[in-house]
C-alpha cells in the first residue's frame, strides 16, 4: 500500500457522504432509487428527498424541474458508487434492478479490488453498485493499487450470491457511498486540486485520462476522468450533480483543511460545521465532521 504522509493530507479514516442530485422529476427518481437501487426513503420535505440504507443517507434528491440536462461532454458526475457490505447484499440490489428496471443496467466488471455493476438512472446519472474484496487481497505496486476491468457475468453472480434473506431485508441492511467518480476537463488540474490542495493521495492513474485518489490506503474515494469531457470548462447550473460530501473524523481535521485550502487560494464558505467550495469545474464539495450514530 502507499506511503501516507500526514503532512497536508486528509486523515486516514476520511469517508464519503451522501451525494446530492438535482432532478427534473422527484417522484420518478425517488421511486427508482427506492425500488431499483434498494434505498429507503429516510426523509422527504417538499422538493427534497433523502434516501439511504441502515439509517445513513446515500443520495439526496432536490427537485429542480426548471433546469436543463447538461450536455454529454460537460463536466459533472460520472457515477455515484454505492458500497455494499456483503456479496449477498450486492446481489439483492442487482436482483432488484433486473426485476424492476432492467433497462438501466449498463455493464459490470471485476476490478480486482472490487466487483461492480453499473447503472444509469432515469435522468442519465451514473451509478455503481459494488462490493470490496478484503484489503489484505489488494496488490500495490510503487504506491499504486492494482486494478483492472475483467469480465463479470451478472447472471452467474446472481446464481452464486443471491440469498432470500438479503432480498427480504435489503432496505434495512447497511450500504454507503464508497466513492464518487467525476467527469472533468483535464487530469492535471484535477491532480492539483484534489491531491495537492484538498489532500488526497494518488492511488492509480490511466495516463492523462483518469486519476484515482483516496485517504488511508483505500483503493479510491474519488476519481476523475476525461473519457467524455476532455477540455470541458466550468459547469453551468444544470440537472445532475449538486453536491459531493466528504466526512472527516474530527473538528481539528476540518479546521486544518480550511486553513490549507485558504493558503492555496481556494475560495470557501466555512460556517464552523462545514467547509464548502468548488473544484475547477464548479463541482461543489462540502466537507464536514462525521456524526457517529
Amino acid at each position: 500500500m502507499p506511503h501516507l504522509s500526514t503532512v497536508d493530507r486528509l486523515p486516514g479514516d476520511t469517508a464519503m457522504g451522501a451525494v446530492t442530485l438535482r432532478v427534473a422529476d422527484l417522484d420518478a427518481m425517488t421511486a427508482y432509487y427506492r425500488d431499483a437501487v434498494t434505498l429507503t426513503l429516510l426523509n422527504q420535505d417538499g422538493d427534497r428527498a433523502v434516501l439511504g440504507r441502515g439509517g445513513s443517507p446515500v443520495v439526496v434528491l432536490e427537485n429542480a424541474p426548471e433546469l436543463r440536462h447538461a450536455g454529454p461532454r460537460e463536466a459533472g458526475l460520472y457515477h455515484t458508487a454505492i458500497l455494499f457490505e456483503t456479496e449477498a447484499d450486492l446481489a439483492a440490489a442487482l436482483h432488484a434492478v433486473a426485476s424492476r428496471h432492467p433497462g438501466s443496467f449498463v455493464g459490470s466488471a471485476d476490478h480486482l479490488v472490487s466487483k461492480a455493476f453499473y447503472l444509469t438512472d432515469p435522468e442519465g446519472n451514473g451509478i455503481e453498485l459494488y462490493w470490496d474484496r478484503d484489503r489484505t487481497s489488494w496488490s500495490w505496486t510503487h504506491g499504486h493499487v492494482d486494478m483492472d476491468s475483467l469480465a463479470l457475468d451478472p447472471n452467474r453472480y446472481l446464481r452464486e450470491h443471491l440469498e432470500e434473506e438479503a432480498v427480504r431485508q435489503a432496505h434495512q441492511r447497511p450500504a454507503s457511498v464508497g466513492h464518487v467518480h467525476l467527469s472533468v476537463g483535464d487530469v492535471e488540474s484535477a491532480r492539483r486540486f484534489y491531491v495537492d490542495q484538498l489532500g488526497f493521495e494518488t492511488t492509480a492513474e490511466m495516463g492523462d485520462r483518469a486519476l484515482f485518489v483516496s485517504a488511508g490506503g483505500y483503493h479510491h474515494h474519488m476519481a476523475m476522468n476525461t473519457w467524455r469531457s476532455a477540455g470541458a470548462g466550468r459547469r453551468r447550473l444544470a440537472l445532475g450533480l449538486g453536491l459531493v460530501r466528504i466526512e472527516l473524523p474530527g473538528a481539528d481535521d476540518l479546521g486544518a483543511l480550511g486553513e490549507r485550502l485558504t493558503a492555496h487560494g481556494v475560495g470557501l464558505r466555512d460556517d464552523g460545521r462545514t467547509v464548502t467550495f468548488e473544484d475547477p469545474w464548479s463541482n461543489r464539495v462540502q466537507v464536514s465532521v462525521r456524526v457517529e450514530g
